[in-house]
């Protein structure tokens, strides 16, 4: 019916899980679909075909031509980050629950999800949520005013939606970020314009400022900022007089200012792919998650939304103490990385035997000075791999009770998810930032003898298509 790289005007007219927009296109077989990556019910868009399959295609949103009429247009500046700024929040949260309940119909085969859900969490910050930002430069300017590509310009801001060599520079704040910061991020960017170093030029691969990414702690009130660009032209760059500025601009908010020279053609701004100094300040922030600090450098993960973090972990450690512990059961914190969760769990109840189990050891030593730092005694963290763990630990044989999983976005490996349901735990409390994968996770658990009790969804990511999920699942006497 259509062709690849085919664009097309279309009408949405329903919600997909992961803020698809639905179009339906009738055909003498029935409708043909149509998946449009972030647009909403009720928009006329412009979208280019990216996959054709048999009865559906996907396509990429290239603009909205026509708004929603639940669409409330506001002073914020809307970026490809955040397709829906525009849609009240209530609406936002109401498509993300009934679509993510139809994936666990679909994919978990779970007859009546609705029978198994127990909240939705909202998040406690609609607007400048998030903890970290990053923001590229270009030569090559989308003008959002006048619709038109400007090159050999100094552009710095977010990708045109569906490109990756245009920049649309932001001129005021995107609602997702530290208001202070976006609101002089246009006085940053013409003062390194008036260094007369160029922008990047993506196809070109050549110029100078490449990438600006900025950290946030809540507790502190801080902002950690790293600057990254080429080494050529490194010698013209006056990075005192940067300092100088941005403490003007910023005052005691700026933590600590660091420069990344990075050559890879990669459009990456990982400190990894480069060479990093501290111009400034501390390389660190602190967080704080129920009466905890946390070290934040500019390449820790870390929960992007922490206010609303603290309400994922209060939920999920709900279920963790539904069962009544004894003295001598132990709850895992699998891929536990810094040793975020099996912490705050010792906080609520010191004591419980908790372990930290994550097979990245420079996580583990992490969470392990995460914990000394914190003062708490009642946590072990082992780098090992979980089908493995018993054999080089056979003293917890026997005495998990319960296993909290926080996965990566790829979901378990099924592999690793039989080794898991091997550890013949009792309770398994699994948090997801994907819910099509834990799904998919929950029919394999059904058939190896869990049942799934509850189900809460987390709403990290207002105005996106992202929502993070929370299931109980038990193990059949």
């Amino acid at each position: 019916m259509f062709k690849r790289s085919e664009v097309l005007n279309v009408s949405i007219s329903e919600y997909a899980f992961g803020g698809k927009g639905v179009v339906k296109i009738p055909t003498e077989s029935g409708f043909y679909i149509v998946l449009v990556d972030n647009a909403f019910p009720g928009q006329v868009v412009k979208a280019r075909i990216v996959k054709k399959r048999k009865k559906h295609a996907e396509a990429k949103l290239i603009e909205v031509i026509k708004r929603s009429p639940v669409e409330k247009i506001s002073d914020f500046q809307e970026i490809s980050g955040a397709p829906y700024i525009y849609v009240p929040i209530n609406e936002q949260e109401k498509q993300k629950k009934i679509s993510t309940l139809e994936i666990f119909r679909r994919i978990g085969n779970i007859e009546n999800p609705k029978k198994y859900f127990d909240e939705f969490i909202s998040s406690p910050k609609h607007f400048f949520y998030r903890n970290k930002m990053e923001y590229s430069f270009s030569s090559i300017e989308h003008d959002i005013v006048t619709g038109k590509d400007v090159d050999d310009s100094f552009a710095l801001g977010f990708k045109r939606r569906g490109t990756w060599w245009k920049v649309e520079s932001l001129n005021k704040n995107s609602g997702l970020f530290d208001s202070q910061w976006e609101s002089i991020i246009s006085d940053v960017r013409e003062f390194l314009k008036s260094s007369g170093l160029p922008a990047w030029h993506p196809p070109q691969k050549r110029g100078f400022f490449r990438h600006i990414v900025v950290r946030k702690s809540f507790f502190q009130n801080k902002l950690l900022i790293n600057i990254v660009t080429s080494s050529v032209g490194l010698d013209y760059f006056k990075t005192d007089d940067l300092v100088f500025y941005l403490k003007n601009k910023l005052g005691e908010r700026l933590a600590g200012l660091q420069h990344t020279v990075n050559d890879n053609i990669a459009d990456r701004s990982k400190i990894e792919n480069g060479t990093c100094s501290l111009l400034y300040g501390q390389s660190f922030l602190v967080e704080r998650l129920f009466g905890l600090d946390f070290e934040i450098s500019m390449e820790s993960f870390f929960q992007t939304n922490p206010i609303c973090a603290e309400n994922l972990y209060a939920k999920a450690l709900d279920y963790v103490f539904e069962e009544k512990l004894k003295s001598n059961d132990v709850v895992m914190d699998l891929f536990c990385g810094t040793g975020t969760i099996g912490q705050i769990l010792s906080v609520r109840n010191p004591d419980v035997k908790i372990i930290g189990v994550d097979i990245v050891e420079e996580a583990i030593k992490d969470a392990r000075r995460n914990a000394e730092r914190n003062q708490i005694n009642n946590i072990k963290f082992y780098a090992s791999d979980v089908g493995k763990f018993l054999k080089e630990y056979p003293e917890y044989i026997g005495k998990i009770k319960t296993v909290i999983l926080d996965p990566p976005r790829a979901g378990i490996a099924p592999k690793t998810l039989l080794k898991i349901i091997s550890l013949q735990v009792e309770n398994i409390i699994y948090i997801s930032c994907n819910p099509s994968t834990q799904a998919r996770d929950t029919n394999i658990l059904i058939n190896e003898g869990y049942l799934l009790q509850k189900i809460s969804f987390v709403d990290q990511f207002p105005h996106t298509g992202h929502i993070e999920s929370i299931a109980k699942y038990k193990k059949v006497k």
